[in-house]
């Protein structure tokens, strides 16, 4: 354990930062750009934990992957690149990599076996094995495959036409990668549209894809061909100095080359909609992703109600949006977020537990929480819950307490932000 205490600072967040690179596109790129022919060149690739052990699994399958600061290099050769692993493949306790795994190892000609630790062993992942064994996938594993570890025998697939019963970019890419080596089309409709970097990317990469509306095809005609990616600033990373900037008076910041990919962008809809000031500059696309400079200054916040299609465009930023919750007027409802009891944690519960300690008055629903506002924030003991996101909240909500905070481990932070507490030295000293 790597116990903590944080003191409040009460003063405000002054200054630019430019965050680390986005987790999802970081682990993407390595994988399409592994499957891709040819050299592809990553830069301001996320150093995280989770992305380094996509890294590492293919390394174990004979991919040449070079790391020099933040850049990676691939060496990839299609299907001709990848061997049968020696060893399981390790995926700690990265959801990402486990799920998007299963549909890519799925398809190809080798065998391996999958594992995580113990927070990553609890996740459903019969949520993407049902789809992939309607597609002909071979996995075992405890309960029918629900849980890892889990042992994968690939082979060529067969097309699926799949209407998505949850809202899960995981699960999407899961089938996308495994209909790159799958007979016919392969046909993915979602209810809400989730996060398209995989789609982005794989056109980046020429892969054979259409969207019609929420239905998204893609087939196995197209070869992959490398092409260089630049990976914006992680939006899930950025959003807790946005909230930061956001409660504490005088607060001016500026957020360099941020992710600005639509289906994302829920924290900000959120906080103008909650009366933030927030200004975009410098917005350009590259690699298929719209970046652009984020830059906020405090103003008081009001209330308001998060439910609907915002949720999958934010799902990852509710910890933190329920901490902005407990410092505004009246009172905040989120609803339809069930699907943060399936996160590295239940989220719902460790975000209840976890503010009330410090004196918010928060309650915990089904499928969201009720909070209570404005409320001074106490001091206290408190639990990560091994999950990053739960870890930087509670580092964030102690800049805003009235007395020490003392956090029981911020190793997981690594997982996404490994500079977090840098970073934040930068602007609050």
């Amino acid at each position: 354990m790597n116990e903590i205490q944080l003191k409040p600072i009460h003063r405000p967040l002054i200054g630019e930062l430019e965050v680390p690179g986005d987790k999802s596109i970081s682990h993407r790129a390595v994988m399409l750009g592994s499957l891709a022919n040819g050299t592809t060149k990553v830069t301001h690739f996320l150093e995280g934990e989770d992305c380094m052990h996509t890294v590492e699994a293919f390394r174990s399958m004979g991919v040449s992957i070079d790391k020099e600061e933040l850049t990676l290099t691939i060496e990839g050769k299609g299907m001709e690149a990848f061997v049968e692993p020696r060893e399981p493949l390790y995926f700690g306790n990265s959801g990402t990599t486990a799920r998007l795994m299963l549909g890519l190892l799925s398809g190809l000609p080798i065998f391996s076996i999958v594992y995580g630790d113990p927070s990553l062993s609890k996740r459903p992942m019969d949520r993407v094995t049902i789809p992939l064994k309607k597609m002909g996938a071979n996995f075992d594993g405890r309960e029918m495959g629900s849980y890892l570890p889990l042992s994968i025998r690939g082979k060529t697939l067969n097309s699926i036409d799949y209407t998505m019963p949850v809202k899960s970019a995981q699960v999407k890419s899961a089938i996308l990668l495994a209909g790159l080596h799958a007979e016919g089309e392969t046909k993915i409709t979602e209810m809400t549209p989730t996060r398209n970097h995989t789609e982005n990317m794989l056109r980046a990469f020429g892969a054979d894809l259409k969207t019609d509306g929420n239905t998204i095809t893609i087939t196995n005609k197209q070869t992959l061909s490398a092409t260089d990616i630049y990976v914006p600033g992680d939006i899930s990373s950025a959003a807790f100095f946005l909230a930061a900037a956001a409660i504490i008076p005088g607060s001016e910041l500026t957020l360099k080359n941020v992710g600005l990919n639509e289906t994302r962008t829920g924290i900000i809809d959120v906080l103008l909609a909650m009366g933030a000031d927030i200004q975009i500059n410098n917005e350009q696309t590259i690699s298929g992703e719209i970046i652009g400079d984020i830059q906020i200054t405090y103003s008081p916040l009001q209330s308001i109600t998060i439910e609907g299609d915002i949720i999958p465009r934010l799902i990852d930023e509710i910890p933190i949006l329920a901490l902005v919750a407990t410092q505004v007027e009246g009172t905040t409802i989120i609803r339809d977020a069930k699907e943060l009891r399936v996160k590295e944690t239940d989220r719902i519960t460790a975000i209840t537990e976890l503010l009330t300690t410090l004196g918010a008055e928060i309650e915990a629903t089904e499928d969201g929480m009720i909070i209570h506002g404005r409320t001074q924030l106490a001091g206290g003991k408190v639990a990560s819950y091994d999950d990053h996101r739960i870890a930087m909240m509670a580092v964030v909500a102690s800049l805003v307490a009235n007395d020490e905070v003392i956090l029981d481990d911020v190793s997981s932070i690594a997982v996404s932000y490994p500079g977090f507490f840098e970073d934040l030295n930068k602007i609050s000293n």
